[in-house]
């Protein structure tokens, strides 16, 4: 396996400099977001993300539609409410779940994406 290699004769300190300042900035920000696509790199949870980007669902809505046991989608949610990626709401004895208003700003625009861009060819 080739080695990649660099021909760079000089460094420029400045712009690495500029880079690190940058990337120091953006440390807690790049840290939520990793968090973030963390739980959303599940299928399971990025679909129920899908969902939630565009109306509130409960458990039970969720469980129907994913084809799954209510427990397995309640364990699912429970990781994304922790991860503050979902909110819930009660109505009576009706707990409804959407996205958390904090990561729609990132989450809408990649979920849109599902529904505009066609299929790759495999």
């Amino acid at each position: 396996m080739d080695t990649p290699s660099c021909g760079r004769v000089f460094a420029d300190t400045n712009y690495i400099q500029q880079c690190q300042q940058r990337l120091n900035q953006a440390a807690p920000a790049l840290s939520s977001l990793a968090h973030v696509l963390a739980l959303a790199g599940n299928e399971v949870r990025l679909q129920m993300l899908f969902l939630l980007a565009d109306e509130q669902l409960c458990v039970c809505d969720l469980a129907d539609v994913l084809q799954m046991t209510i427990s397995a989608v309640s364990q699912h949610l429970r990781k994304l409410k922790d991860g503050g990626v979902v909110t819930a709401r009660k109505a009576g004895q009706t707990v409804f779940y959407t996205l958390s208003a904090e990561h729609l700003p990132v989450l809408q625009p990649l979920l849109a994406r599902l529904t505009t861009q066609p299929e790759p060819a495999l």
